[in-house]
């Protein structure tokens, strides 16, 4: 730090995982702390909403004007007319949510499943083993054959690269299972490109090879699972050759991929969120879990399922007990916050919306519908942000918010076992605040006197700490103070569902019977549209809007295998219309034979000023969520027509 400024950033090269090497997209994050759009005072609306037109006005009276509408909403008995908004913006813990769930809760608001993205592969991994642990994902070292399946690991999982090259050095197979040919996919040892959404048919197939060659692990299916002739059946109910028209694999790859799981071992399978973008993603996630459960690969260290591994954190902290009453609020999926925000016979109808750690305009599906809600001038909005994202254009006041570099937090990871303070390097700039001290202030407005509120950050993070789960031991603010990282508690060399016994009500693997459910068809001349994370220096929306993250060319284009391109008369370059039943974007054509044919594909994570429609690829996802609100919305199950244009349309053309 000089003069108050960070200048410095870089990735710790004793940790074990980062190894001194930072994420792209935050090789420009001192760029954005100190950027000059930054947000630092509060702002309320002084034009029309989306214009983007605010002044600034001071956190007292910002804090009243909340406060107050809050209370004449409890006082009138509508607080289910609050809905809070919130995802994964701020991925510490305490900033997170800590005090904001407790705040919302006991007002007795509204809420959100935060099911945008990671829970479906959750409940799938889950409906396998009850508590969907996987092993640490370091010991892929120690694997002999290693599937990355639809994940694009060397993009989206950097830190982890290393790992597999090193299992690969010694003599690991490398297998990459994708509809795309990635970046990862092109440095795989083999490759097996299955059509979307087929996933759950090629698991069958692997199964029915691996029960007709001997390949199975009898002896564990026995004394370990349940709900195995239920499985054979479904894999008797289906043909080798029918599975290999359903997912476009040769039945003889098929064959290689069960040989070569069942006998190199030890054998994983690496899965993050990727396939859970569907309306059958929580079967797909479960098809995958299903694979180490038939041939016992969670016996050796290195084998199994490498997933998420924000499941240990959450077995391991001392998480705040939630108000008796909060089972009982009403809860909508947050991908259907466009229908929620516009359903006219909702009682009672949304009235304040508070958005904070999240950008909703950007990253729900049915977009249109999203912004057609925010524009209502009966809403009244709250955005806690760092920037004017497309959100925050609709808001009536906007509360500027802290960085990471600015506020105290603590880090748990998806993606290792290390625990991390995360303390600050320099002083909040402006008049911006962190998280927490805005809902202290709101919680002593409104009379909630929860002692919660009256911690410090500091004393919130010792509170985590103070668990007696044994991942814990030794774990102590003052040893995270000076170290900044600790690995959980959690034995080298840990097997799931050996040296613990799955979380299952009869601590047994469950099987059970599974199907495959196509996609739905699009119509005739229609292609598949993916909304990939494909840029590296943006994976997601927290980037989507800066220029020094921007790819080259600096725009969102869509791309096209070369057959769509020529049955369509489209060459790269050309611009083209994107259109269904939820909106059209105008967009740049590229070509591109790493898709299959009959799929399109758009990176998600572009704020909407880059088309001329002010919009960005979730003006057309699919926005169905499952008939129980648990899990994602099918963003992948998306149909789109593309036709090449002429000249710039003039109609819906937008400016807001």
């Amino acid at each position: 730090m000089s003069n108050g400024r960070a200048v410095s950033l870089r990735g710790n090269t004793e940790h074990p995982t980062t190894r001194g090497q930072l994420c792209p997209k935050v090789n420009r994050y001192l760029e954005r702390v100190h950027h000059p759009d930054r947000i630092l005072q509060p702002l309320a609306r002084s034009g029309p909403k989306g214009s983007g037109s605010f002044e600034p006005i001071g956190w007292n009276e910002a804090m009243a004007r909340i406060a107050d509408r809050m209370a004449v909403l409890r006082d009138a008995g509508r607080t289910e007319a609050i809905l809070p908004y919130s995802f994964d913006g701020t991925q510490g813990v305490i900033q997170k949510g800590v005090l904001s769930d407790r705040f919302f809760a006991l007002l007795g608001t509204s809420d959100v499943h935060r099911h945008l993205c990671g829970v479906t592969a959750w409940l799938g991994a889950a409906d396998v083993s009850g508590a969907p642990f996987g092993i640490d994902p370091l010991e892929l070292s120690h694997a002999r054959t290693i599937v990355l399946w639809g994940t694009n690991t060397y993009h989206t999982n950097r830190h982890l690269w290393p790992v597999i090259e090193e299992a690969r050095a010694k003599g690991a197979c490398i297998v990459v299972v994708d509809p795309v040919h990635t970046p990862t996919a092109r440095r795989a040892d083999e490759y097996l490109q299955l059509k979307p959404g087929s996933d759950v048919a090629l698991v069958l197939g692997l199964i029915g090879v691996l029960r007709r060659d001997g390949l199975l692990d009898q002896e564990w299916i026995a004394n370990h699972t349940r709900g195995w002739d239920e499985l054979v059946a479904s894999v008797d109910s289906v043909t080798l050759e029918g599975i290999s028209d359903e997912t476009g694999i040769a039945v003889e790859r098929i064959e290689w991929l069960a040989r070569q799981f069942a006998t190199q071992r030890p054998a994983a399978v690496r899965s993050l969120v990727g396939p859970e973008h569907r309306g059958n993603g929580r079967d797909i996630m479960r098809a995958i879990a299903l694979l180490p459960a038939v041939t016992g690969a969670w016996r050796d260290v290195g084998g199994g399922l490498a997933r998420s591994t924000q499941i240990y954190f959450e077995t391991a902290l001392n998480s705040p007990t939630p108000p008796t009453s909060d089972g009982q609020r009403r809860r909508f999926n947050m991908a259907d916050l466009g229908a929620v925000l516009t359903d006219k016979d909702l009682d009672p109808p949304i009235e304040l919306l508070f958005v904070h750690n999240s950008n909703p305009a950007v990253i729900c599906p049915d977009q249109n519908r999203v912004i057609d809600g925010l524009r209502r001038e009966d809403l009244f909005t709250v955005v806690s942000e760092q920037f004017m994202t497309d959100t925050a254009r609709y808001a009536d006041l906007v509360l500027p918010a802290t960085t990471q570099l600015e506020h105290l937090d603590l880090g748990i990871a998806w993606g290792h076992l290390f625990l991390s303070l995360n303390q600050p390097a320099i002083e909040p700039l402006g008049e911006a605040r962190p998280n927490t001290e805005v809902f202290r202030r709101l919680a002593r407005s409104l009379g909630l006197d929860d002692p919660l509120f009256t911690r410090t950050d500091e004393e919130l993070i010792r509170g985590l700490l103070d668990s007696d789960h044994p991942w814990m031991r030794g774990i102590t603010y003052e040893r995270l103070e000076q170290r900044t990282w600790l690995r959980l508690g959690v034995p080298e060399g840990f097997r799931p569902n050996v040296d613990a016994l799955p979380a299952t009500e009869h601590g047994r693997l469950e099987l059970g019977a599974l199907a495959h459910r196509p996609s739905r068809a699009g119509q005739v001349g229609q292609l598949m549209l993916l909304s990939r994370k494909q840029h590296l220096r943006f994976l997601n929306a927290n980037y989507g809007g800066f220029t020094d993250h921007f790819p080259d060319p600096p725009q969102p284009r869509i791309e096209l295998h070369p057959d769509d391109a020529a049955a369509r008369g489209i060459d790269g370059g050309d611009l083209v219309q994107v259109s269904n039943e939820r909106g059209t974007l105008t967009i740049e054509a590229v070509i591109s034979s790493d898709l299959q044919p009959g799929l399109a594909s758009m990176a998600f994570g572009w704020w909407n000023r880059h088309t001329p429609q002010a919009r960005s690829v979730n003006a057309l996802s699919n926005p169905t969520t499952p008939a129980d609100g648990r899990g994602s919305a099918a963003f992948h199950d998306t149909w789109v027509f593309v036709q090449r244009l002429t000249e710039l349309p003039t109609s819906g053309v937008r400016t807001d």
